[in-house]
Parts: C-alpha cells; sequence; structure tokens
C-alpha cells in the first residue's frame, strides 16, 4: 500500500510541475510592446532611441567583428546579449550573441558577421530557455521590470 501512495504522489508531483513550468514558459513568451511614447526617431540618426531602461548601455563604435555593450546591469542567473543589424526602423538579423551571466561592464560579444561602418545596429537581451545555447526564436525577450518593455539599446558604427 505504501508503494501505492508513493507512486501516485509523484505522478501528482511530475503533472504539477509540468503544469508549473508550461505556464512559466508560456508565460515568459508573452512581451508587451513598449509604449508608442518610449520610441522616438530624431531627425539627426536613422536609429531609433528607446526610453533607457538602465540594465543596457551602449555607444556608438567603431565597424568590426565585435561589438563592446558599456554595461549590461541584470541580476544572475543573466541573459543573452545579441547583436541584431537595423533594416530601417525594424530589428534584423542576430548577428552574435554572447551570455552575461550577471551585470558587467565592458563586455564583449563576438560576432558572425562584422559590422559595417555607418550602419545602425541593436543590442537586445533574452532569457536563457536553460539549454545553453542562444536561439532569438525559442529565448524570450528579457524586458524591464520597471517598464514592461523589451530591453534594447541602439547604436551607430563608424569607420
Amino acid at each position: 500500500m505504501t508503494k501505492h501512495f508513493s507512486m501516485n504522489s509523484f505522478i501528482a508531483g511530475v503533472m504539477l510541475g509540468t503544469f508549473v513550468t508550461g505556464a512559466w514558459f508560456l508565460g515568459g513568451n508573452i512581451v508587451p510592446l513598449p509604449p508608442a511614447s518610449a520610441v522616438q526617431f530624431p531627425a539627426t540618426s536613422t536609429a531609433p532611441t528607446v526610453v533607457e531602461s538602465g540594465a543596457l548601455s551602449v555607444s556608438d563604435q567603431p565597424s568590426g567583428n565585435t561589438v563592446i555593450v558599456e554595461s549590461v546591469t541584470v541580476p544572475p542567473p543573466g541573459v543573452w546579449v545579441a547583436v541584431r543589424e537595423m533594416q530601417g526602423n525594424s530589428l534584423g538579423n542576430v548577428l552574435g550573441a554572447a551570455y552575461a551571466r550577471g551585470p558587467r561592464l565592458n563586455f564583449t560579444v563576438p560576432l558572425l558577421r562584422a559590422t559595417e561602418p555607418g550602419r545602425s545596429y541593436a543590442i537586445e537581451l533574452y532569457r536563457n530557455d536553460a539549454n545553453g545555447t542562444f536561439n532569438f526564436t525559442k529565448d524570450s525577450i528579457y524586458v524591464d521590470f520597471n517598464t514592461g518593455a523589451p530591453v534594447i539599446a541602439y547604436f551607430i558604427t563608424s569607420k
């Protein structure tokens, strides 16, 4: 009788764990868009600017095979820091990503394809789905807890 009770408890625990995990993953993929007032398109730049979240800082920099992120201020276990090219005012291809295991300064992201001079790019943060590899279609976008908006910072490259 004890074995029967233990098996039922085990099955109930697995079902509850599966339900909670599924709810977390499904809930984690729902990301609200930033409010229209948060995105501005200045006349002097082709890159949009977003209200600063404080979780990410990047400056304009020379083109090349790496991107230097001034600061990533997120708690452990950390986030994926992805570099994306801009297609007009929309996010384009991911050029590279690196995992920051917590707050970092002057964090280097190696790229699969170099940035080009005079183009706009974005840094976007993603939560890790715990498999150890970056996949922007599966890892959910990291959002600022204060604003609920995705954490994105823009920069332009020079020669």
